[in-house]
């Protein structure tokens, strides 16, 4: 069985996740959305401590990068949607016909969790919901549901009528057609999505487009982990996939090293030693990534691959966290290095550096101060900043 060593491994990996090469280049229009058809797609998230995840995203991939343009992409082009993976993303538009089997899979699936977890009297809602959108155009969750009883037992405790409207929208009836700041605006799934793409894909269509972008992406993989990449199949559709792609000669077993020196076995395309050897080493430089970032998305496989334990804290009581509400993971090369705590004070014009830790065994000389230094300064002009302030005794080494 071949060995991909840890080293190829994270080259291989880092290729695919657009992390190989330098961020420079265009990312507007058409360059933006392939970059983001490489990714698969990209994650979105509200908190926005720096800048929101999806927007750091994309760039740590290309530095010109800026927010207006993937607005255009989603809302004017209509190059992606927004729907769920293993969470809220946006998605190349080309997919819609595959991920059309998504919103009939979510409404079995989701039918008794949401039974369970919300109160009741959504499904009542949905006609009347869905005739106001068509007749008077596009709603956000404050639009419907007046005089409704709304809930104070947190961020899920929602009114029917925004239950509703989120069901629709996973289950494919409703499409997000802009945000508002961060508020979704839902609209007819036919006013959203152009005609070309609202033909479903045949369902072995979808499990073979799935799967293979996932294994394309990842550079190899376990069954379970070309599932999970899209969260578009069901687990024994994937293992099926993997077993047939070995009898077919289109996938071979491997061993992959993690940073443990510890093997893994996994699936991988037959020239996966080929392409672990031309996969470029990434620039030495630094770059600080989203904690949603898709090179971090799998918590697991990062640990294996690059020795990062990582867990977000926000939901942490603050005296019980080990680093902080957002901490960002820093990448130089193919090692992460530590993880810094940091925000922008906007108001102030101030990238607020309160803490880095470095990993264990990374020492941080004057070059890799520098280094981070940089891309801290880039990362505060990204974030609308024009300084970088460091908190005392913010190097936490040792």
């Amino acid at each position: 069985m071949r060995v991909i060593r840890n080293g190829a491994a994270r080259r291989l990996f880092l290729a695919g996740q657009g992390l190989a090469e330098p961020p420079v280049g265009s990312a507007r229009g058409a360059d933006l959305a392939g970059l983001i058809g490489r990714l698969g797609y990209v994650q979105v998230d509200s908190i926005n401590t720096v800048e929101r995840a999806h927007h750091m995203i994309l760039f740590a991939r290309r530095q010109s990068y800026k927010p207006g343009d993937l607005k255009l992409l989603l809302e004017r082009d209509r190059a992606l949607f927004e729907h769920w993976t293993h969470d809220a993303s946006v998605i190349p538009m080309a997919a819609f016909p595959h991920w059309q089997h998504r919103f009939e899979r979510d409404a079995l699936r989701l039918r008794d969790n949401w039974q369970a977890w919300f109160r009741g009297g959504y499904h009542e809602k949905f006609e009347e919901i869905l005739a106001r959108v068509r007749a008077h155009g596009p709603v956000t969750s404050t639009d419907v549901g007046v005089g409704e009883a709304r809930g104070k037992g947190g961020w899920w405790d929602w009114h029917p009528s925004k239950t509703a409207l989120e069901w629709l929208w996973r289950t494919g009836a409703l499409a997000i057609t802009r945000r508002d700041g961060f508020q979704k605006v839902y609209d007819l799934t036919e006013r959203v999505i152009p005609e070309a793409h609202r033909s479903p894909s045949e369902e072995a269509a979808m499990v073979d487009w799935a799967c293979s972008g996932a294994m394309d992406r990842l550079g190899f993989g376990t069954a379970g982990e070309v599932g999970a990449f899209f969260h578009a199949v069901r687990p024994e559709e994937a293992k099926a996939w993997c077993a047939l792609g070995l009898a077919r000669g289109d996938l071979i077993e491997v061993m992959v090293e993690g940073a443990d020196g510890v093997g893994r076995r996994s699936f991988a395309r037959p020239d996966v030693g080929e392409r672990a050897a031309a996969a470029p080493d990434p620039p030495d430089r630094v770059r600080i990534l989203s904690p949603f970032d898709p090179a971090l998305r799998d918590r697991a496989r990062a640990e294996r691959l690059f020795g990062f334990y990582y867990r977000i804290e926000v939901f942490v009581p603050e005296a019980k966290r080990t680093y902080g509400y957002y901490v960002f993971p820093v990448l130089e090369g193919a090692q992460i290095i530590g993880r810094v705590d940091m925000k922008a004070v906007k108001a102030e014009g101030v990238l607020a550096v309160r803490a880095f830790w470095p990993e264990a065994g990374v020492r941080m000389g004057r070059g890799r101060l520098e280094k981070l230094a940089a891309e801290l300064a880039r990362m505060a002009r990204f974030s609308g900043c024009d300084r970088v302030v460091y908190a005392a005794g913010w190097l936490r080494e040792g």
